[in-house]
């Protein structure tokens, strides 16, 4: 079950981006799950991590690679997190970046390891290891699709995007992947996350860019409120469209080049809400008249996190207390709660602290009852205005989770 057509387009090749994916029966044999990028030597490479204290070893495993090497490859396997594993985890993530480095003639520490699956269970390194061969030889540039298919758990689709721009004359390209279903909450950026462009950018500069891309994007959206001890971000420049590095981190060439990104991972962002475990809406919370983004953030996350909301959002009931309610705990300090008003959509539900006098059931219920929808909260406090978006609770999603190692 997911919101909208999730049809994608066209998915340019990325010149110096090769893709493979091959099957090593980590969790179902047969399935894909297991994927390599080759990237053109020469390639500044960014990252972004979750942040919790559990973090999976190839996470660990991948930021010290990051730092200490130029990054060749990145290896992802799914079926299996490889966290919560301890020093077997981290000797079986370093087996498998070893392997696959033998494999391609680099160095252990130009690999990066992803994994994301089951958490606190052995990694079948035995099996991940026999399966890179197949994936090295099936190598190619037009190969995103396949990868987007690869990197998929509970997802029910592929999520991936592309998009095309010209500066100073040279075609540039930005393509890009993800998953993402449940266990969302990114504190970094996403799941699983992975986007390239041929443009020509200095690593610092690449990391400036997608430190603002994640947090305009991922670290704006919610399924469930938990965040993943896997939660991995890439994005690569390889340079090999020409032209002059970008090595400052403003101008005319930085400014597109940066808004281009950020609409790549808000698509990505988009897709894993969209195909949220079980979702049937697709639901953007804006809290508008803040004093800050944090005071922003506290209102909209309480809101798109509620149970009680997100239930309410699947059965299309208008039950405008809840959201009320949610505000009010919130934590905002010294709220004046007869000073804001909530909308749904266009219907204006409450104001001067209570039901607007223009509400109508019919209306709000109108409203529920669409796929797609916002609940727009204005503080009248302040200047700031943040978004996130969410889903709703339905039947499905505890199902996929009561049933999720069966």
């Amino acid at each position: 079950m997911a919101v909208g057509s999730g049809e994608l387009g066209a998915l340019h090749i990325v010149n110096g981006v090769r893709i493979g994916v091959a099957s090593a029966g980590i969790k179902k044999p047969g399935r894909i799950d297991t994927v390599v990028f080759e990237l053109a030597e020469g390639s500044s490479v960014a990252g972004v991590f979750t942040l919790n204290a559990f973090c999976a070893a190839p996470v660990t495993l991948s930021k010290k690679h990051l730092a200490a090497a130029s990054s060749r490859y990145l290896l992802i396997n799914t079926g299996n997190a490889n966290a919560g594993t301890g020093v077997i985890g981290m000797a079986d993530a370093e087996a498998s970046c070893a392997a696959l480095a033998a494999e391609v003639g680099v160095t252990p520490d130009q690999i990066l390891p992803f994994s994301t699956g089951v958490i606190g269970e052995k990694l079948p390194i035995e099996k991940l290891v026999a399966a890179l061969p197949a994936a090295v030889s099936a190598l190619s540039a037009d190969a995103w699709l396949n990868a987007a298919n690869g990197i998929m758990t509970t997802d029910t689709r592929p999520k991936a995007t592309s998009k095309q721009i010209e500066i100073d004359g040279r075609l540039i390209t930005i393509t890009g992947i993800s998953k993402g279903a449940g266990m969302i909450k990114p504190n970094m950026a996403t799941m699983l996350g992975y986007v390239a462009t041929d443009a020509a950018i200095a690593p610092d500069v690449l990391q400036h860019m997608l430190d603002i891309a994640a947090d305009a994007s991922f670290n704006r959206i919610t399924i469930d409120g938990d965040t993943s001890t896997n939660d991995s971000c890439v994005l690569v420049a390889t340079g090999r469209a020409g032209g002059e590095q970008l090595t400052i981190a403003k101008g005319p060439v930085y400014e597109k080049l940066q808004q281009v990104i950020n609409d790549v991972f808000l698509e990505l962002a988009h897709a894993i809400v969209r195909d949220g475990e079980g979702a049937t809406k697709f639901v953007a919370v804006e809290v508008a008249g803040a004093n800050d983004v944090s005071e922003a953030l506290k209102v909209a996350y309480a809101v798109a996190e509620s149970p009680l909301v997100k239930t309410a959002l699947f059965a299309s009931d208008p039950n405008w207390g809840r959201i009320l309610a949610a505000i009010g705990r919130a934590g905002v300090d010294s709220l004046d709660v007869s000073s804001l008003t909530v909308h749904l959509d266009d219907v204006l539900i409450t104001e001067n602290g209570g039901r607007a006098a223009s509400y109508t059931e019919a209306a709000g219920a109108a409203v529920m009852k669409q796929a797609e929808m916002s609940i727009r909260i204005n503080l009248n406090r302040g200047q700031h205005t943040e978004t996130v978006w969410t889903t709703d609770f339905s039947y499905d999603y505890v199902k996929i989770n009561a049933e999720y190692r069966s």
